[in-house]
């Protein structure tokens, strides 16, 4: 009965570990077929500002009417499109194009007027000012480093406009956000990769100009430093963007995916600008995904290290180390996180460098993430898909971030990753241990058996 108990254990152990052999080959076959190929095979295509209708769905009109007769647009509550308009002529104009206009009593001449001349006075380090185009004003800002000299002197330039420019007191200070979006790591700090792009022949991260001078080196944000790549242009201060030409030329697996934290991402599928009133996400290593609302295009902002114009402002806060980090709406890419006041428990202002700015003065193509299909990309943003209204937007199609920098993850986790071939060849090796471990306690107790027989024969 014995013997016999021991025969069934032997093959169920023999069955189970050939069993466990032709898993284990299956296991590894699968994870070859899906491994991705080598970074010239990845698909991807590419979005230029020249793709896309850029400037949300009252641009045309605005242009078409004029700097004297109009005075910005933007989407209200309720996602409609409403033109600020200087006469009754262009308000039936407005109308006629299906948007609302809104009369007002000064135009974008006005304006420009106001923040040249604001432009020309002494630089006040902690100062800021804006186009708003809801309120038909320009509204000045002073951090709480502007001393009461300075407020004072600029308080008698913004008089000397006109009263349709408002001076703000706001709390905190206006600084970079330098300590995402991927971490990104070098000897000047810590910022967020922002979006890839490419010149045709390469592959760069498009981040923050205050991130790094040229010539800084970066690295991921894993235990093994790896080399992510090398600062090798950009614009600071006056713009704020900079590229990091990738180590070996080329982005990876899901290059046109942007992180948004907890091992997600969202697909980018265009380039635009934004519209006030357009709600907006964020992500930053520091912060994570946050979201909010456009409040304020072409501002300019004094920050310590120098005046950076042309930036677009939104309600959404951030913190040290999320310079850099994208931002975009309904996976359309928007802009690059420059820096603000406040942070992600009080609140604050953030800034952000326009993505179609920098793509045209780098001469680059954004890279944007192939199809549902996984075929052709994404269609280009549509003026519906370009801006959306308050509350109502979503960040975009997720998938996974693997690749978008080098895997800072360790070999056990790697091993036990079911898309890699590390859990096959696990399951193959203890299959093989079991089936020669079955072997030879077999041929053992067969020696001790003959050994029995035999000595009981001798004895």
């Amino acid at each position: 009965m014995r013997h016999a108990r021991r025969r069934v254990v032997r093959r169920v152990t023999r069955l189970a570990a050939v069993g466990g052999l032709l898993l284990g080959g299956t296991m590894v076959t699968h994870a070859v077929a899906s491994e991705p190929g080598t970074p010239d095979a990845v698909p991807f295509s590419t979005a230029s500002p020249a793709d896309a209708d850029a400037s949300g769905p009252a641009a045309d009109l605005v242009q078409r009417l004029g700097t004297s007769r109009t005075a910005g647009s933007w989407v209200d509550e309720n996602g409609r499109t409403v033109v600020a308009v200087t006469d009754e002529q262009a308000a039936a104009e407005v109308r006629a194009a299906g948007a609302e206009p809104r009369m007002v009593r000064h135009s974008m001449d006005d304006f420009d007027s106001a923040t040249e001349t604001l432009s020309s006075a002494p630089r006040v380090p902690g100062t800021a000012w804006m186009k708003d185009y809801r309120s038909n004003r320009v509204v000045v800002r002073g951090d709480s480093t502007v001393s009461e000299d300075d407020w004072s002197s600029l308080t008698e330039v913004a008089d000397g406009i006109g009263d349709f420019v408002r001076m703000e007191r706001v709390g905190g200070t206006f600084t970079t956000r330098l300590a995402g979006g991927l971490p990104v790591l070098s000897t000047a700090g810590r910022c967020s990769a922002g979006f890839n792009v490419t010149d045709g022949r390469r592959e760069f991260i498009l981040t923050a100009g205050h991130c790094g001078p040229q010539g800084s080196v970066w690295f991921s944000d894993g235990g093994d430093r790896k080399k992510v790549g090398t600062t090798v242009g950009g614009s600071f201060p006056g713009d704020d963007y900079s590229l990091i030409a990738y180590e070996g030329g080329r982005a990876g697996e899901n290059a046109g995916v942007v992180a948004v934290g907890g091992g997600k991402g969202v697909r980018i599928t265009g380039v635009a600008d934004p519209t006030v009133g357009q709600r907006i996400f964020r992500s930053g290593s520091t912060s994570g995904l946050r979201d909010g609302e456009v409040t304020a295009l072409d501002v300019t902002v004094n920050y310590p290290e120098g005046t950076v114009g042309g930036l677009i402002e939104s309600d959404v806060c951030a913190e040290p180390g999320d310079s850099g980090g994208p931002m975009f709406s309904e996976g359309i890419a928007l802009g690059v996180t420059s820096g603000g006041s406040g942070d992600c428990r009080a609140g604050g202002i953030t800034y952000f460098q326009p993505l179609t700015k920098a793509l045209a003065d780098l001469d680059l193509k954004l890279i944007v993430a192939p199809g549902a299909d996984g075929g052709s990309p994404a269609p280009e943003p549509s003026q519906a898909q370009g801006v959306a209204a308050p509350d109502s937007a979503t960040p975009g199609s997720s998938t996974s971030v693997r690749g978008i920098l080098p895997d800072p993850s360790t070999l056990v986790s790697r091993l036990a990753d079911p898309r890699n071939v590390g859990p096959g060849l696990l399951v193959m090796g203890g299959s093989l241990v079991a089936l020669v471990a079955s072997r030879w306690i077999r041929a053992e107790q067969d020696r001790k058996a003959y050994q029995r027989q035999y000595s009981a024969l001798w004895g």
